[in-house]
């Protein structure tokens, strides 16, 4: 089984569901409104778990009511809480959302609160699961001193580190520089890059920037269009599998624990995105963020079944 860790935030996420999202001003009746775990950090972790990785999330939490939905969640999925500290005196992060049941877009307010004391500390804390892992995965809703010590511990042992740079944060020089791969949407390629990303040749451009700025690896993902795959030499496009989305909120995370888990394994380049397509596809069809991802077993029957491909 392989193994990731990487420090990750651990929000309560409280999504209501709507006919269409309101403008300025207006109240919409919604269909429910439902309370759940989510954040970057951990939906990206459940992910990886589901797919078939050991997973250690590096986390703070509060001891609040969102903060026992959290715990109830990593004691019902049996993921490990090693690095999460538990902590009275602060509130538990929680992220509003706003769900368009026509098309499954969403609108999110997130509130870091307690993600924001993940600090180099408690990154370098964890450094013997670090040596001993099979890679790092790590997000932009904790620090930026935890996502530099993680790229620092993962460079120490050889390990891969993979950056989803999400939500995007003006980061200092050099953040970027040794970072293995780096995972972007293509609003996000933009605003790290300049470059609007539309097409196969719009994602050459970003990626070239990225390059520019110290990275090994890029991977943009396109949403309904597919995810591109450049390491400067070679280019893999895999278009996205036509499903019925009823909910995208979570989509992005599951693509990065879908990709965490293909790369841990040593899978190649084709078969870790197609993994991680799958990975997404399978999330949209489903409500909520880390409920909504799939098993491994769902997975690999899909892969199969999409791209005749058996792992």
């Amino acid at each position: 089984m392989a193994k990731i860790i990487g420090p990750g935030s651990l929000n309560v996420d409280v999504t209501g569901y709507a006919p269409h999202l309101p403008v300025h001003g207006e109240t919409t009746k919604g269909t429910a409104i439902r309370v759940s775990p989510g954040g970057k950090g951990n939906n990206q972790m459940t992910a990886a778990h589901r797919a078939g990785s050991e997973v250690y999330i590096i986390g703070h939490r509060g001891s609040d009511m969102m903060g026992q939905i959290m715990a109830r969640h990593y004691a019902t999925e049996g993921m490990s809480e090693k690095y999460v500290c538990v902590d009275p005196l602060v509130e538990t992060a929680g992220a509003l959302i706003e769900i368009d049941e026509t098309d499954g877009q969403n609108r999110i307010i997130v509130a870091l609160s307690a993600n924001e004391h993940v600090d180099r500390a408690r990154v370098l804390a964890a450094e013997a699961d670090y040596a001993d892992c099979d890679a790092v995965l790590t997000q932009f809703e904790t620090t930026t001193e935890a996502v530099l010590a993680s790229k620092e511990l993962a460079a120490k042992y050889g390990k891969p580190f993979i950056l989803n740079p999400a939500p995007y944060v003006p980061v200092p020089e050099g953040l970027f520089d040794g970072v293995d791969y780096v995972t972007p949407n293509e609003t996000e390629a933009e605003q790290f890059t300049g470059i609007q990303v539309d097409t196969v040749e719009d994602c050459r451009k970003a990626a070239a920037k990225f390059f520019e700025m110290g990275v090994k690896k890029v991977v943009i993902t396109l949403g309904v269009r597919g995810a591109y795959f450049t390491d400067g030499r070679e280019e893999i496009f895999v278009p996205a599998l036509k499903v019925k989305a009823v909910e995208t909120t979570g989509a992005g995370d599951a693509f990065n624990g879908g990709l965490a888990t293909a790369i841990a394994e040593g899978l190649p380049m084709e078969t870790a995105l197609r993994f991680a397509t799958c990975t997404a596809a399978i999330s949209v069809t489903r409500l909520g963020s880390s409920q909504s991802m799939p098993r491994r077993e769902e997975i690999i029957a899909l892969m199969e079944r999409e791209f005749g491909v058996k792992i």
